[in-house]
């Protein structure tokens, strides 16, 4: 699967949150339609399904989200 640039993905979460906030404003149609859009390439850029799924994909793959080097975590019994 294609992984999307963090760059890219730190755009399109800063863009969600402010048509988010945008849209509990104005709820204007082209503010509507821009808020689908960037729901819609979410998904795409993490492979998920919804939204839900897709902010978390994306917080997760930002840098400083989760160690690099998995055995710094702490073992699991």
């Amino acid at each position: 699967m294609l992984m999307a640039h963090p760059a890219v993905l730190t755009g399109l979460l800063d863009e969600y949150e402010a048509l988010t906030t945008l849209h509990a404003g104005d709820g204007s149609p082209e503010t509507q339609r821009r808020l689908e859009d960037v729901r819609y390439t979410l998904c795409i850029a993490t492979g998920t399904c919804d939204i839900d799924a897709a902010l978390i994909a994306a917080q997760y793959r930002l840098p400083g989200s989760r160690p690099a080097d998995d055995s710094v975590l702490p073992a699991t019994s």
